[in-house]
């Protein structure tokens, strides 16, 4: 069964960020409709995921790709504040962030050093801050 669907997808598109992206979001309004009891909301979760299927089918590389392409486009910075608050979070159990009183720069200091004296790398401007 696995081998059928391996020749089947050979020369389609696949998945890529944008399919993602419409499942995802199909399914979420699909949910949104079930509470909200919006038959159009229903219809419209179908129209995302069936959209989705199609590009995951196809045999057309490149209409496939230019879509994908405008899509990271039109969404990259969105993308990169998400990306920026999953790191920031990735780091808040071992780094304080300050930011310089002059310059509003950020400065990442280690947690668990004490009252130390901080100096900004951008203005040379220093503070004590608790790490």
């Amino acid at each position: 069964m696995k081998e059928k669907f391996i020749r089947f997808m050979q020369g389609r598109y696949g998945a890529d960020s944008l399919t993602k992206f419409l499942v995802i979001t199909g399914v979420i309004v699909a949910c949104l409709s079930s509470i909200s009891k919006v038959r159009s909301l229903y219809l419209l979760a179908w129209v995302f995921i069936i959209f989705a299927y199609f590009r995951m089918f196809s045999k057309d590389y490149a209409k496939r790709s230019a879509e994908n392409q405008l899509f990271l486009k039109k969404t990259y910075k969105l993308r990169c504040k998400f990306a920026g608050w999953k790191r920031r979070l990735g780091q808040i159990r071992q780094y304080h962030i300050y930011k310089c009183p002059s310059c509003k720069q950020k400065i990442r200091i280690p947690r668990g050093k004490g009252k130390i004296e901080i100096r900004c790398p951008k203005c040379n401007e220093t503070f004590v801050k608790k790490s």
